[in-house]
């Protein structure tokens, strides 16, 4: 069990270094689809750094699980919280990425707490 818990903490903190890279390089179309949500672009850098700060407290989790759960719940709250963006913006064609990594945040959550 342990195993498919590092190939899901692997994944997910594969997905986040790649979501903080767009968010930390101003990509425009990446940046116009936060835009619309109600992101300023000059706060991409903040959300980048949850992400990466997230994906550190997962991969040291692996070797402290409190620290991977609650990792791995602040992910899926933030998931949680960007897919509520998402919707009250009237945004649907953006709402598969957040939708996407709430779910492996969860999966993580439940892998991790299932394995302490």
């Amino acid at each position: 069990m342990f195993v498919l818990t590092v190939i899901v903490t692997v994944v997910l903190a594969a997905a986040l270094t790649m979501s903080a890279y767009i968010k930390l390089t101003l990509r425009e179309p990446y940046v116009q689809g936060y835009v619309r949500v109600g992101v300023p672009a000059e706060k991409l850098k903040y959300l980048a750094f949850v992400l990466l700060a997230g994906t550190a407290g997962l991969i040291l989790g692996l070797f402290w699980a409190p620290l991977g759960i609650a990792a791995a719940a602040a992910l899926t709250c933030y998931f949680l919280l960007a897919i509520g963006s998402h919707i009250r913006a009237g945004d649907g064609r953006s709402l598969p990425a957040p939708a996407t990594l709430a779910a492996l945040s969860v999966l993580a959550l439940i892998m991790r707490s299932a394995t302490v």
